[in-house]
């Protein structure tokens, strides 16, 4: 057995020519994942001032705050945008990161009605603030409604990692590529998975554990697994889907103001205003007194 050093790193260095998995400079380069995770955190901090802070923020400083923030990420969107667009000139990054910058006031507009839906769709929510700074769903939400944008905008890479770091951070797993609308609400979080090709109504509240997932895949002639396509449930407007229920296929839909009990697993669509829910199973209770008086516990 090798014990040298050298001979450890010269093994590794053959699996790199063999196998490939590195990311060198000598090319255009790929984003990292800790810059992914500080552009990340750069957007908190402007859609949501002071939540993201060390501290609150003075109203006096608030104004050079904001531009020298959104200086700073304008520059490290840029760089990142020539990574993930295999090294094209800045023309392409400089527009994206304009587009951005353009687009955020819109989307802390609809951050707004997400807090809204939050504060009304959860009783233990005593104020706002209190949703912006220790609600799971609302950073899931803001990176994914950002990470959409640039979805939409042909970013490769960019917008999936941004998603993921924020699952990371949540338990809340949004695809970028889900198309979202005003006032969602994902009361607790963990577990929730949202597909690429979901297409998400207004004043949709889900709970812990749904997965709004794949039913199945295409494959080509050789076997593999076809990219693309329709892959995911549409859930309209005022839907409620509750804890663990599982939701799939891409022609499905659950129609407006419908209710998904939780534990249901559903592959078809339903019509709006319908009630789908397991037949209760049989439980019995007995009282533990009662019964532990008829066990015998001797050995």
């Amino acid at each position: 057995m090798d014990a040298s050093p050298a001979c450890w790193a010269q093994k590794l260095i053959d699996s790199y020519r063999d196998d490939g998995g590195v990311n060198t400079s000598n090319e255009p380069g790929l984003p990292s994942k800790p810059e992914i995770a500080s552009l990340c955190l750069q957007l908190m901090q402007l859609l949501f001032p002071g939540y993201h802070d060390s501290g609150s923020i003075g109203k006096a400083e608030l104004s050079g705050l904001t531009l020298d923030r959104v200086n700073a990420l304008n520059d490290d969107l840029r760089r990142v945008f020539q990574c993930a667009l295999s090294g094209q000139d800045d023309v392409a990054a400089t527009a994206t990161a304009a587009k951005i910058f353009n687009e955020l006031p819109a989307i802390r507009a609809m951050l707004q009605t997400d807090v809204e839906a939050a504060y009304e769709g959860d009783p233990a929510a005593r104020t706002r603030d209190e949703i912006i700074l220790s609600y799971p769903c609302l950073e899931a939400i803001a990176i994914q409604r950002v990470a959409h944008f640039l979805y939409r905008h042909d970013i490769p890479l960019v917008p999936r990692m941004m998603t993921e770091w924020s699952h990371t951070q949540t338990g809340i797993d949004i695809h970028p590529g889900a198309s979202i609308g005003s006032h969602f609400f994902i009361d607790h979080g963990t577990g929730v998975v949202i597909g690429e090709t979901c297409r998400i109504g207004a004043h949709v509240k889900l709970y812990h554990g749904v997965t709004l997932g794949a039913r199945s895949f295409a494959k080509d002639d050789s076997g593999r697994i076809r990219k693309g396509g329709k892959r995911h449930p549409d859930v309209e407007d005022g839907v409620t889907i509750y804890p663990n229920a599982t939701v799939l296929g891409g022609e499905t839909v659950i129609g407006r103001n419908s209710t998904i009990g939780g534990n249901v697993f559903l592959m078809h669509s339903v019509p709006p205003n319908s009630l789908v829910y397991n037949e209760e199973a049989q439980v019995r209770v007995v009282n533990k007194a009662a019964k532990s008086d008829n066990v015998d516990y001797s050995i």
